[in-house]
């Protein structure tokens, strides 16, 4: 086929493949029982064409690649089981915003061992008052290369350390009957380099090869090195590995052993999609999108935040919208304030792409404020966060699984007098316990001894002062820990 013209000739293209072709190829009924599809469908061409459009019409398979995309929408809603479609209709618009959810992240082997033996933890979980469940990566990958999980070579393989599909799908079951929502992870930006994707890439085949950012030299990759930044200098320095079973150089911006996809291909596009509807069919409530702000790369930028990472997750939500309604996106988009705000949709698409967003910002502003005892720097940002748009929201926390980040503005800082510099010093001394006096025994991740950068790492409790003050036996040491972490839920809950 040839490139994208016209919206018309793709309407008309459209048109064909839902009255004549499909009907004949895969039984769908766009009168009788896929009337309700065909709806969504029609009304959500004109967003799914344009956003196709803008990121691949000069693409030579981007035609062929919408019939796909198009069909993938309609194969998983007829896959979608009615429990679950029943679900989709019950909902409320917008359910997610409701204030009564309360959610925690785990890891089900630390947490319980495997995924049999969470069940049974549901009440206890609902005594507590938690009613959303984000469980943190399950899914195959290679043990030694996992990055917790985050190096996935099986998208739709549960990992057997936690036990297998019907485990999870026997779990989402008991959840529904506990009135709990799930979440679950999905990894865009990359692939473990041992995927089958990646497999067949090293073995020399040239349509996989197109599924990451392969190149026969250091030409490109130099090129890009000049304007991306590192994101972990110390343990996986550069952006870029060498692959000896091809003889190319691959992206691999996080770690060595985690392939960067790219997403200028439309077909990893629809791959892509495959995934996340497979987990929209589990009866996922809410999908995880890790690092979107990494998902498109283009040389001379940080290959950061670009507009096409928008454009694709906003493709995304209206896919999503179209064969799994009930599902709500969220993107982990750890980046300063005004960026992070833009994953809710800008413009005509305002509300109209990630529904919620961690309040990454707000986190730090916290540790900022039990360190220094000043609210200052933390009111001086309310006005970036409050610019969320309606219909979507923040998810608040204090701790998780990951860093902390101290990516507020420097013009933050030094609105209240402080040395933006000095300050993030004081605060990084402050929570690994080398400032004089103070109660934290934290630690410092991914420290740039080229820039000076570095983020912290340390669970609540010790972060608050609590560990040290236990290893002490000094009780009001315990008890004002117990009170900053107190001080922590109460903002959240604010």
């Amino acid at each position: 086929m040839s490139s994208i013209h016209t919206d018309q000739t793709l309407q008309q293209q459209i048109h064909e493949l839902l009255v004549n072709t499909l009907p004949k190829e895969n039984g769908f009924e766009p009168k009788g029982k896929d009337k309700a599809l065909n709806f969504r469908i029609n009304e959500g061409l004109d967003s799914l064409i344009t956003l196709y459009q803008s990121i691949y019409q000069h693409h030579p398979k981007a035609e062929e690649t919408f019939e796909k995309l198009i069909q993938t929408l309609i194969k998983f809603d007829q896959e979608r089981a009615p429990e679950f479609k029943a679900l989709d209709q019950s909902k409320k618009t917008n359910w997610f915003l409701s204030n009564e959810l309360v959610g925690m992240s785990l890891y089900v082997d630390r947490f319980c061992g495997d995924l049999t033996k969470l069940p049974a933890k549901l009440p206890y979980l609902s005594e507590l008052g938690v009613n959303f469940l984000h469980l943190m990566p399950l899914f195959e990958s290679p043990a030694g290369e996992s990055d917790g999980g985050y190096a996935v070579s099986n998208f739709q393989k549960v990992d057997s350390k936690f036990g297998d599909l019907s485990d999870l799908k026997k779990l989402r079951k008991a959840m529904q009957d506990q009135e709990m929502s799930l979440m679950l992870d999905i990894v865009l930006n990359h692939t473990s380099h041992r995927h089958e994707w990646a497999q067949k890439a090293k073995a020399g085949d040239p349509y996989y090869q197109d599924f990451y950012y392969m190149y026969d030299n250091r030409w490109i990759p130099n090129e890009f090195d000049t304007s991306m930044p590192e994101i972990f200098p110390e343990s996986s320095p550069g952006n870029f590995t060498y692959v000896p079973e091809c003889d190319k150089w691959v992206m691999t911006v996080f770690h060595h052993y985690q392939w960067d996809l790219n997403f200028m291909n439309p077909a990893v596009f629809v791959a892509m999609l495959e995934n996340i509807l497979f987990y929209a069919n589990l009866g996922v409530d809410m999908l995880r999108i890790d690092a979107p702000a990494f998902i498109w790369k283009q040389n001379g930028t940080s290959s950061q935040n670009l507009p096409q990472a928008h454009q694709l997750l906003r493709l995304i939500k209206q896919c999503v919208k179209v064969s799994a309604p009930g599902m709500a996106l969220l993107g982990e988009a750890i980046v300063a304030p005004k960026e992070i705000i833009k994953y809710f949709g800008t413009g005509d698409y305002t509300a109209k792409e990630c529904d919620f967003a961690y309040n990454a910002t707000q986190m730090a502003l916290q540790w900022d404020m039990l360190a220094t005892g000043d609210t200052r720097v933390m009111l001086a940002a309310q006005h970036d966060i409050l610019q969320k748009p309606l219909g979507t929201s923040w998810i608040t926390y204090s701790r998780c699984h990951d860093d902390i980040g101290l990516g507020y503005e420097d013009e933050k800082i030094a609105q209240v007098g402080r040395d933006p510099y000095l300050h993030r010093q004081f605060l990084k001394d402050y929570y690994t316990g080398s400032y004089p006096g103070s109660p934290a025994k934290g630690a410092l991740f991914s420290s740039n001894s080229k820039t000076g950068d570095a983020r912290i790492s340390g669970s609540l409790a010790s972060l608050c002062g609590l560990e040290k003050a236990i290893e002490n036996a000094d009780q009001r040491e315990i008890d004002t820990s117990i009170q900053k972490f107190s001080s922590c839920k109460h903002i959240l809950f604010s």
